[in-house]
């Protein structure tokens, strides 16, 4: 049980990663991207070939992985942001197909259709004595006191606004929704960090993988809270609500769509170097388009242009990934093809139903004026 909690928990953090880089270019600047899985697709491969085949460290390797990201995410930008949204939707989903394809075909240097394998892994020899691993455990102790206090903050900022908004044209926060999804995350902060601190003390390479991939997350979400309420941050949800009046005020609208594109971009290969040291063997396979529209479902989930909301997203997806595994596997009369179908029903059930209860998302904001926040 132990073990698979932690897989859980590095899984729920990989896919937060891969969509704060989604949240960024969509929930915050307006940019339909459908391909958004090519980004983890190349942070995935570079940081792997780099170390294996030319031996570079794995840390220098996953910041020119992330540079490559941007540079892709410069090129795909710098041709395709001024279309129009389906358009944009469409040229993004080409990219994805482009380079899931010529990882698939190449054969020299991604091996194809045989993927990668007998790569490093990240604290893959490593083997903490008890002094090592308190140090670990208090490094994980101080991530869960930063998630309460994110936490804490988030509901209160809600409650706030609540208050602020009493009595207008748009519907505030409820306060039981705030409060009751405020015990629900807190509870799920605190399952994760009594498991991880037994994973930790009984340590494998997954629950050091656990505790790298939980300070990346805590790092990147960090700086993208400071990044979105600065006044670069303003910008940018300026555009997503009317591009005619960020441009009336003399700001370069194309500029900052290609920063919010590359930088979500560099995020996500973030995330594909995770991934990648995750499954330890990588395969096209591994980097199918569902993935970019999992991604989506976190997001819409949780609340487009809220960070928390992505976090709390990520976790019931995976909550509710884990748990249906389970249940709908002992169904009779289905056999497993049904069962994943079935899955992908439910799941599309559920958003729908959100969609009619909260079309903002669980910690989205509805009516939200983008330039007072």
């Amino acid at each position: 049980m132990v073990e698979y909690l932690v897989f859980l928990t590095i899984s729920a953090s990989v896919y937060a990663l891969f969509a704060l880089g989604l949240n960024l270019q969509w929930g915050f600047t307006g940019l339909i991207n459908f391909g958004h899985v090519a980004f983890l697709t190349i942070g995935a491969y570079v940081t792997v070939l780099l170390e294996m085949r030319l031996g570079v460290p794995m840390f220098i390797s996953v910041l020119i992985a992330v540079l490559g990201c941007c540079l892709f995410g410069l090129i795909i930008g710098f041709s395709s942001i001024k279309l129009r949204e389906d358009y944009l939707a469409i040229v993004t989903i080409g990219a994805g197909e482009l380079v899931r394809l010529i990882v698939q075909n190449e054969e020299k240097l991604t091996n194809g259709t045989f993927g990668l394998q007998g790569y490093n892994l990240p604290l893959g020899g490593f083997q903490p004595n008890f002094l090592g691993k308190l140090v670990m455990i208090a490094a994980l102790t101080l991530l869960a006191i930063f998630a309460l206090w994110q936490l804490l903050k988030n509901i209160k900022l809600r409650l706030k606004l609540a208050q602020e908004i009493q009595g207008k044209s748009f519907q505030p926060p409820s306060r039981f929704s705030t409060y009751f999804w405020g015990a629900v995350a807190i509870i799920l902060v605190l399952i994760c960090y009594i498991n991880g601190v037994i994973a930790l003390y009984n340590y494998t390479y997954k629950a050091g993988l656990m505790l790298l991939t939980l300070i990346a997350l805590a790092v990147v979400y960090w700086g993208l809270e400071t990044l979105v309420h600065s006044p670069w941050g303003r910008v940018l949800k300026a555009i997503r609500e009317d591009e005619e009046v960020a441009t009336s005020l003399g700001k370069n609208v194309f500029w900052y769509k290609l920063q919010a594109f590359m930088l979500g971009g560099g995020i996500a290969g973030i995330a594909g170097a995770f991934y990648s040291w995750q499954l330890t063997t990588i395969y096209p396979s591994s980097f199918e388009p569902l993935m970019t529209f999992n991604a989506w479902i976190i997001v819409v989930l949780g609340g487009a242009g809220n960070n928390a909301g992505v976090l709390l997203g990520a976790i019931i997806f995976w909550a509710y990934d884990s748990l249906t595994r389970f249940i709908f596997s002992n169904m009779p009369f289905f056999t497993s093809a049904q069962v994943a179908s079935f899955r992908v029903m439910v799941i599309g059930l559920i958003l729908m139903l959100l969609m009619l209860w909260r079309p903002q998302g669980i910690l989205g904001k509805k009516g939200e004026l983008s330039l007072n926040v």
